[in-house]
């Protein structure tokens, strides 16, 4: 296997290959990494695992950053295997490429292939050896904000669904963050008042879909709040869930 620093991906059929021939450490985690994920974030996988549709791609990351913890997810997008490790505490992932260069036809069909403990550690970790190359650190949010918009998931994150009314809590134009068409003028309207889902998926060149799309995008970028006692709140196509706010308040 390439060392985990190499910045060529892996083809699928490889990439699998490895996998069936009983290689179970890939060669973009070392050897001496912990070799279990926390029991937190396992729990929570294998309650994804047991769901009907199996682990989806956005609600594995919103896993990781629900419960701060570092994983390293293979996802296989097109033809190759793109070994992307989150720092959700850090806010920056590590991979040998940017997902900004994966194509926005390919995340429609992303798919996570595996989950492992993490093999290498965030910049300025003590365990300096286990740095990557600084060039392979990536700032986290844009890639939740691709992966919430253009992937394969089309509703609403559990958790951020049932009876509820949504804002934008930062004009998101203003701080990069780009969406196409109407879901960029419905994440600007949201800043601007508390609706609910029915009503975002109302509005011009919307859709039940799109709206979803665009409060998990906010929601994993810690730009989402959700209250459930506003007058605006209303039952959301029967998702379920409780109160809950982004998972922090975005930086200045």
């Amino acid at each position: 296997m390439r060392d985990f620093e190499d910045s060529t991906l892996w083809r699928i059929s490889a990439f699998e290959r490895m996998r069936n021939e009983g290689n179970t450490s890939s060669g973009f985690a070392r050897e001496d990494r912990t070799t279990v994920l926390p029991s937190t974030l396992l729990a929570d996988l294998d309650r994804l695992d047991a769901d009907l549709t199996g682990r989806d791609v956005l609600e594995v990351l919103a896993a990781c950053l629900r419960h701060q913890e570092s994983a390293l997810l293979y996802l296989a997008h097109e033809e190759l295997v793109w070994p992307v490790t989150l720092f959700p505490a850090q806010s920056v992932y590590h991979c040998p490429r940017d997902m900004d260069d994966a194509s926005t036809k390919g995340l429609a069909h992303l798919r996570l292939v595996d989950v492992e403990p993490p093999g290498v550690r965030p910049p300025g970790h003590w365990m300096h050896e286990r740095i990557g190359h600084a060039e392979h650190y990536h700032p986290l949010t844009p890639l939740l904000w691709r992966v919430a918009l253009y992937g394969p998931r089309s509703v609403l994150l559990s958790e951020i669904g049932g009876t509820a009314a949504y804002r934008a809590l930062v004009s998101v134009a203003s701080h990069g963050l780009i969406a196409p068409g109407a879901m960029g003028s419905a994440a600007e309207r949201l800043h601007r008042e508390s609706v609910s889902m029915r009503e975002v998926a109302g509005w011009p060149g919307m859709s039940i879909e799109r709206a979803s799309r665009v409060l998990n995008a906010l929601y994993l970028a810690s730009s989402l709040m959700v209250t459930r006692t506003h007058p605006a709140a209303r039952h959301q196509f029967g998702l379920g869930g409780g109160f809950s706010f982004g998972f922090r308040k975005p930086r200045r």
